[in-house]
């Protein structure tokens, strides 16, 4: 083993022995930190799903059908018995649209079986006025994994992505009753009809900046942008009125949607949306088509199996019934007294976020001010939350149906109750992440930070760890999600979560100057697997620097603070042992920077690593005075 130093590299002086342990499970694309706790929880839930149902005993009725689900969807022999004939059934709606017109007529019932739409309609939160709803639309998703493969510069990488979508997709159809010729055209319409679509939609990157979705126009305006449907009649149709504004997410795509739908390409369109909608089924079907489904994702993320069945079923029921789940999760294996614990490390973080703003110099007083005013209504939710949603009660089924049509009319109940939502007012207490999930999120929109109980345990966080320990690893990410208030996305919303420039007009043009020392600070780092795109990472590269800010400080009032152990749980925490395709393709559709460097560029700011390790100019993880970048 290469002895490295940690002054040259935290990440693999910490990791480096459990990284060569560390082995990569055959249905999975990585391994270790966040990973390695999300398998943990899944084999600890999985196994209390076995016993809750030989038992016949649950302690409610949402666990009782999320048992239920989780029981059918393991049973291939159904399966096997009910075949593709689910599918094909639900896809036959679209033999029924033999014209333009009639498309307009048919969405609400296309939407709600879940064909590929070539718009979407949804009812989200009103990012100016966060307390109501608008209706929302956006493209569909393309075939490759992202809209910039699309681009001139990836035409090699593209065709031989697409060209591995194409085996597997004429394997996939090859069990439909399509005849053979007809299969090929099917897939030859797909490509042609997802190569306009790649030309329009947004990338990855545009998605990133999100506040810039936020594009309310008229209803009339949005019409004469897809005058090649009857935009009215649909609207009518799903709301039973016609809202007067429509937020477009994807101007380019929209502006161009008369090029993307019209009499010319509605056959390709039938026939995307066939071949898409059967694709998208295979996990519901035949243990064959879960396998064939799958391979495509598989194949661009480097992983060899399918997920196992039993492991897939919990999956597919713990995903429905997230939100009960995560609350029987968080009750049982976190409780209250580490939820009070937790709370109190929170409203620490926020009053020493306070005060470095407060002390900051480079900020007016008007935009501290306003900046303390969101420190102080920011809402907080650790653990899990007090009750389950209205939604999950309305989530029954017929357990004799086949598992394609019991998802698929769960899956209607839910876009049904988020059509619903227009007439509704907003619901802050609603959690944005399940108990049992190893994340944690800011919400701009709410003005609110989510931990589930799932994330915190070690290395994040453990009352057996030290108080250092403990600050490198849950306090720095608790830091990271406070900061998101104010990174280069949160920062244009205010304290009630809307859209507003509360920023004086000298102090935004000085944040945007750390801004872009932040993007250039990442810019174009060679990796084995690639490139780094500093932009397109910089929110979550100024709440990691954040993060590390606010603890940091908290560790200077610390007793028998220990700066080796916060440094050492802060790399710790992102240990990643990764397939290369699968680092690859994180590039390009992940805001969050790359493991080793989250691990190992935000110490390089912050003195107390210099004085820690002693680090000195010869050393590689050493950045001069003058480039050293801390925002907050």
């Amino acid at each position: 083993m290469e002895k490295i130093r940690i002054q040259d590299d935290l990440y693999t002086f910490v990791n480096q022995e459990k990284l060569e342990q560390l082995v990569i499970p055959d249905d999975q694309p990585c391994t270790g930190g966040f990973n390695t706790l999300a398998v943990g929880v899944e084999q600890l839930m999985m196994k209390e799903f076995n016993e809750m149902t030989s038992s016949n005993a649950f302690p409610n009725e949402y666990l009782k059908n999320a048992c239920k689900l989780f029981e059918i969807a393991k049973n291939v022999d159904k399966k096997e018995k009910d075949g593709v004939v689910p599918a094909l059934k639900n896809l036959a709606i679209l033999n029924k649209i033999d014209s333009i017109e009639k498309f307009s007529k048919y969405y609400k019932d296309l939407m709600l079986q879940s064909i590929p739409l070539p718009l979407k309609i949804m009812v989200e939160t009103d990012m100016k006025n966060t307390q109501q709803h608008l209706v929302y639309i956006q493209g569909p998703s393309t075939i490759l994994p992202d809209a910039s493969y699309y681009k001139e510069e990836m035409a090699a990488q593209r065709q031989m992505i697409i060209g591995m979508w194409t085996n597997i997709a004429t394997a996939i159809l090859s069990k439909t009753d399509l005849p053979l010729e007809e299969q090929a055209k099917y897939i030859q319409d797909t490509l042609a009809f997802d190569s306009v679509l790649g030309s329009l939609v947004k990338t990855s990157e545009e998605w990133s900046e999100y506040v810039e979705m936020y594009n309310p126009m008229k209803l009339s305006k949005v019409s004469s942008m897809l005058k090649t449907i009857k935009f009215k009649k649909v609207l009518k149709d799903l709301f039973g009125e016609t809202p007067e504004i429509v937020v477009v997410s994807e101007p380019r795509y929209f502006k161009n949607f008369v090029n993307v739908f019209n009499e010319e390409t509605f056959e390709q369109y039938k026939h995307w949306a066939y071949v898409m909608g059967f694709i998208g089924s295979c996990s519901l079907l035949t243990e064959e088509l879960r396998d064939l489904g799958s391979m495509y994702y598989r194949s661009l993320a480097g992983i060899p199996a399918v997920t196992p069945i039993d492991k897939f079923a919990y999956q597919l029921a713990s995903s429905m019934y997230s939100e009960p789940v995560g609350l029987y999760y968080g009750e049982k294996y976190f409780g209250e007294e580490a939820k009070k614990d937790i709370t109190e490390i929170v409203y620490q973080i926020i009053d020493t976020y306070k005060s470095r703003i407060k002390n900051n110099d480079f900020l007016e007083e008007a935009t501290k001010d306003k900046a303390i005013l969101k420190l102080s209504k920011m809402g907080v939710k650790m653990g899990y939350p007090d009750k389950v949603e209205e939604i999950y009660s309305k989530l029954v089924f017929n357990e004799e149906d086949s598992l394609f049509e019991i998802m698929h009319s769960l899956e209607k109940i839910k876009t049904l109750n988020n059509l619903e939502k227009l007439a509704k007012p907003t619901d802050p207490t609603h959690w944005a992440m399940p108990g049992h999930m190893v994340n944690a999120c800011y919400d701009p929109f709410v003005n609110d930070i989510t931990f589930p109980a799932a994330i915190l345990q070690a290395p994040f966080y453990s009352i057996k760890q030290t108080r250092s320990e403990n600050l490198g690893g849950i306090g720095a990410v608790i830091g990271h999600e406070i900061s998101h208030a104010f990174d280069s996305n949160g920062a244009k919303c205010d304290e009630n979560g809307n859209i507003n420039n509360w920023w004086t007009k000298e102090d935004n043009k000085k944040f945007k100057v750390k801004i872009n020392a932040m993007v250039k600070q990442f810019d174009g780092i060679e990796l084995p697997w690639g490139k780094v795109n500093g932009k397109f990472i910089v929110s979550e590269n100024m709440a990691d620097n954040g993060g590390m800010a606010v603890t940091l400080e908290i560790m200077g009032h610390t007793p028998n603070a220990s700066y080796e152990e916060y440094f050492t749980n802060w790399a710790k925490v992102w240990c990643l042992k990764a397939k290369p395709e699968y680092l690859q393709l994180l590039l390009n559709l992940d805001v969050h920077g790359p493991s080793i460097l989250r691990a190992n560029m935000p110490p390089r700011n912050f003195p107390e690593w210099y004085d820690t390790f002693k680090v000195k100019k010869t050393d590689k993880m050493y950045i001069a005075p003058s480039k050293r970048v801390v925002i907050w």
